[in-house]
């Protein structure tokens, strides 16, 4: 079973957050090809933290969704958080997956989240489930052509297949999609996302 019991959270909200299992020379990839798989797994470990302590602070039902096992000791073991596995061949696949469940549960309003915003803070989150109150949907774009948040009111699935993941592309497809579909959408602030070591240098994280 790849499932917890579910929170007695009656929020008609939920967060999802996409991570990786932290496995050296499984994470950060492409920032190990120039600082070496130890320090991109050290990286991956703060941005973990990070995340986890932005999303503590948030009021609303939250999911830690894992990429090839689930941890049932780790830091997300502390603050409230169901467990789930990621399904899928792609990340696309496995973000429809994630939304298809949510809304079948019963959720209104669904955002996902990865882990390698440094920049996200508590209040983008809050804002992007205010944004659902006026709009279909909300994004927050990528400094590398991706995002770094998404949300929705519904289940579209279109949006997460036919998609070059990971590439430069992905942010300018969605929102063209939202306009081919007339989906209404909040844009959120541009955000830079750490894939690389010139990413790293840019950002506010402080590595040891």
């Amino acid at each position: 079973m790849d499932i917890q019991e579910n929170n007695s959270s009656t929020s008609n909200s939920v967060l999802i957050v996409f991570i990786k299992n932290p496995e050296k020379g499984k994470v950060k990839t492409r920032l190990a090809k120039t600082m070496g798989n130890q320090k991109a797994l050290q990286v991956y470990q703060k941005l973990l933290r990070i995340t986890k302590s932005i999303t503590d602070q948030l009021d609303v039902s939250k999911q830690i969704w894992y990429s090839r096992f689930i941890d049932e000791d780790d830091i997300w073991s502390d603050g409230n958080y169901d467990k789930y596995l990621q399904k899928g061949d792609n990340l696309g696949l496995r973000m429809r997956y994630a939304f298809k469940k949510a809304f079948a549960d019963g959720y209104q309003k669904v955002v996902i989240i990865g882990s390698d915003c440094s920049a996200l803070n508590p209040e983008f989150i809050e804002e992007s489930f205010k944004a659902l109150e006026n709009n279909q949907a909300v994004i927050g774009p990528a400094n590398d052509g991706g995002y770094y948040l998404l949300g929705m009111l519904a289940f579209y699935p279109s949006l997460f297949e036919n998609k070059a993941w990971s590439t430069s592309s992905v942010f300018e497809e969605t929102i063209r999609q939202f306009k081919e579909m007339n989906i209404s959408y909040k844009q959120l602030p541009m955000l830079n996302d750490i894939d690389t070591e010139e990413d790293l240098k840019a950002s506010n994280l402080v590595t040891d």
